[in-house]
């Protein structure tokens, strides 16, 4: 019989400390992406933006101005 997660739940809180930030760390792990796929998401944004950028579709600023405007607005 599969173990639902509130019984998961319980039986991790009785684990030392330790061991939960064992397995807090096993569990998120477990959800990231390999840095490949992760490598590879980035180039293909990194292409995209370009593109667009040579199709006259986004607008640049210089990081001067943009600077500038950072902090102003943190102030």
């Amino acid at each position: 019989m599969a173990t639902s997660f509130k019984e998961i739940e319980q039986q991790a809180q009785v684990l030392a400390a330790e061991d939960r930030a064992k397995l807090a760390e096993k569990l998120l792990e477990s959800l990231q992406m390999p840095l490949s796929e992760i490598e590879a998401a980035w180039a293909q944004e990194i292409e995209e933006r370009v593109a667009a950028f040579d199709r006259g579709e986004t607008q640049a600023y210089a990081a001067e101005d943009v600077f500038a405007e950072a902090r102003r607005l943190t102030r």
